[in-house]
């Protein structure tokens, strides 16, 4: 028996309401371009709406001009969808509230989640929308999950509660002590103004 092998999100489909009114959320609050669209090849009633969510991934939408906004948080029973996180860099994140609020969008305010900043928000439809900002950058080479795995062995190893900025901090200096190696014998901590 062998596993199947992911190599990242390819595309995450959604049940929208109208057309215009998909278009409006996930452009016109996320900024996300509205790439193509074609008809729901399953379901001839609805259409099938594409949009950039920033990295070249699709997010889509299927539509019914039938289906309105509600606005009320749907259930999340064991298997649904909790809720859906994008990401933005942190001189966007210090924004996010004040835009939410510019249209009347009911939100969570800043959450600090120790090593990434989130806001929580309903689309049209209720669905929970996370948007979430990492602390921190990976050092060169690395990405997000490295840097945040070693961190979660940091803090289990020192028997803290959740990551925070020291464990990440501490991490990325792991992360680049490994990768990076050196002509020093010694590469502890000094200090030359003793």
């Amino acid at each position: 028996m062998r596993k199947i092998q992911t190599q990242g999100v390819h595309h995450i489909t959604l049940t929208g309401a109208d057309r215009q009114t998909s278009i409006d959320f996930w452009e016109g609050v996320l900024g996300m371009p509205f790439i193509f669209e074609q008809p729901n090849l399953d379901v001839p009633d609805e259409n099938h709406l594409y949009f950039d969510p920033g990295d070249g991934r699709l997010i889509t939408i299927f539509t019914n001009e039938r289906r309105r906004p509600e606005g009320r948080r749907q259930a999340t029973p064991p298997g649904a969808v909790h809720h859906l996180a994008f990401a933005v860099s942190q001189v966007s994140f210090r924004q996010v509230a004040a835009r939410l609020e510019e249209r009347g969008i009911p939100n969570s305010g800043p959450k600090d989640r120790g090593f990434m900043d989130s806001i929580y928000f309903p689309d049209p439809l209720g669905l929970l929308i996370e948007i979430a900002s990492y602390r921190f950058e990976p050092p060169q080479g690395h990405t997000h999950s490295d840097v945040l795995m070693e961190a979660h062995k940091i803090r289990l190893k020192r028997g803290d509660y959740a990551i925070d900025p020291e464990h990440l901090a501490d991490a990325i200096t792991a992360l680049v002590e490994r990768a990076c190696p050196s002509l020093s014998e010694d590469r502890t901590p000094r200090n030359p103004y003793a």
